[in-house]
């Protein structure tokens, strides 16, 4: 039996009826729930088929991948579901490799796939936009037809604002000039917000800007409600709630925040649909809120974009924090003091610098040689592009579950994965492995819906039991 199936309680809140009913019918889904994309996939195609198969909306953690890896999970995706169950891919912006936004896009369009979570962006590119643009029409009734659906985890309201105007028209217009969209396309995008829902992302797993849901749901709220006056779009733009929500009281004050929809974001890896190693769930299942840190994002290194990662029997995040110094302070990696650069290869690293460099390099010879170029003329680049191979390597490493590699071990998740190891302790589902993705959102939203229930309920309870007064007047 599905936690769905469970009988309620009679007169209970259906769970069905939390947030927006658009964001049901709009993207074909039971809940106004989304469980968030996890790099290099993490989110894998078993996670995604799981909550399609259970009308939840689910995204695969593209981010990181080579393209044809993409491609193969897509069509593993698709084989295994029937048409009309929800899915969809992460689009993670890559500000070293643009090229690879461009490939991703192709793949997408190429693919006919509906459904993107753009993350990590500062600025819309033309990639992101060429998606968004790409199959608008004319509706007899004169609105716009909109092929594929943007939903935008967003931290800042700089960059939302992006999310809820129009693509950029100046990029719009290059793109029509280049044969990338046709002028129908081009015309009709001055009609459509460039995403359907933005997520309030607040303080969370992996990238985080450290903000306060309480602050930053209404926050957005009102600056998408003051954009709508202005730009009069008819479209209105969903606002969502993730970051720290692993329990159902924190689904719940989400929603009562305003949120449409809520997304849950690292305690999914904590399940047996996660692409990542057994060691690191179980690391994942120990976890209690001071057991997290922040650590320098080994994507966006240079301009010292942080990640939230476990703490708790890892050392990445202190050895990752003193590369960020050492590149900070220093202008190469020839002033790296010689007992420093030994602990550095010999126990962060685990070969050295120069191997780390040939494997580097002739990456970035194939994918980005003007990327090459510019390190070979710049010591610091060339230091940062070494260093940054220690994050990918060390995500690598818990993936893959190299127990004698622990110390290295980078984990993105934050302190609602310790939350929901205390909400879930002494259930069935203590063990992460009963905790399947789509039993996680069945039991989270159920949980928020009777809990939602029971303290609007008691409000109007203890209303009954006061006298009625008069308001109070805050004096100046």
């Amino acid at each position: 039996m599905r936690e769905s199936d469970r009988a309620l309680p009679h007169g209970a809140l259906p769970p069905n009826t939390l947030g927006d009913s658009s964001f049901n019918t709009d993207h074909g889904v039971r809940y106004a729930y989304v469980a968030g994309a996890m790099g290099n996939g993490i989110a894998s195609e078993e996670w995604v088929i799981r909550l399609a198969r259970a009308g939840i909306l689910g995204f695969f953690g593209a981010g990181g991948l080579p393209t044809s890896r993409t491609a193969s999970a897509v069509r593993r995706i698709r084989a295994a579901i029937v048409p009309g169950q929800p899915f969809g891919i992460n689009f993670l912006h890559n500000p070293v490799l643009p090229a690879v936004e461009d490939e991703l896009t192709d793949l997408l369009l190429a693919e006919k796939v509906r459904h993107i979570e753009a993350s990590a962006f500062i600025r819309a590119t033309p990639a992101l936009i060429r998606y968004r643009v790409t199959g608008l029409r004319q509706r007899p009734d004169g609105g716009v037809e909109i092929a594929n659906k943007v939903m935008a985890k967003v931290s800042r309201p700089e960059v939302a604002r992006q999310f809820f105007t129009a693509p950029d028209p100046a990029i719009v217009e290059r793109l029509r000039r280049a044969g990338a969209v046709t002028d129908e396309e081009a015309r009709l995008a001055r009609l459509v917000p460039l995403a359907d829902d933005v997520c309030a992302e607040a303080d969370s797993g992996g990238h985080t800007d450290r903000r306060v849901a309480y602050t930053l749901v209404p926050h957005f709220r009102r600056l998408r409600d003051e954009i709508a006056a202005e730009t009069r779009l008819p479209q209105r733009v969903r606002i969502g709630s993730a970051g720290g929500i692993g329990t159902p009281d924190a689904a719940a004050a989400a929603f009562m925040l305003g949120a449409d929809f809520v997304m849950t974001g690292s305690i999914n890896q904590c399940t047996p649909e996660a692409g990542i190693s057994d060691t690191a769930k179980d690391m994942l299942a120990q976890a209690d809120l001071p057991d997290f840190d922040i650590a320098p994002a080994g994507d966006m290194f240079e301009i010292g974009a942080k990640v939230q990662v476990l703490k708790r029997g890892s050392l990445f995040a202190s050895r990752a924090n003193r590369l960020y110094d050492l590149y900070r302070t220093l202008p190469d990696l020839g002033a790296i003091p010689a007992e420093t650069l030994r602990e550095i290869e010999e126990r962060y690293l685990g070969r050295s610098i120069d191997a780390v460099w040939q494997e580097t390099s002739g990456f970035y010879a194939g994918r980005a040689p003007g990327e090459l170029a510019e390190a070979e003329a710049n010591p610091r680049k060339k230091m940062a592009m070494v260093f940054r191979w220690y994050f990918v390597h060390c995500g690598r490493l818990a993936i893959d579950g190299r127990s004698d590699q622990r110390a290295n071990f980078q984990i993105h998740s934050g302190p609602a994965m310790a939350a929901a190891n205390r909400w879930l302790k002494g259930t069935p589902l203590e063990d992460w492995r009963r905790r399947n993705v789509d039993v996680l959102a069945d039991r989270l939203m159920e949980e928020t819906a009777q809990l939602f229930d029971e303290r609007l309920n008691a409000v109007r309870d203890n209303r009954r039991d006061q006298p009625l007064t008069a308001p109070r007047v805050l004096r100046r």
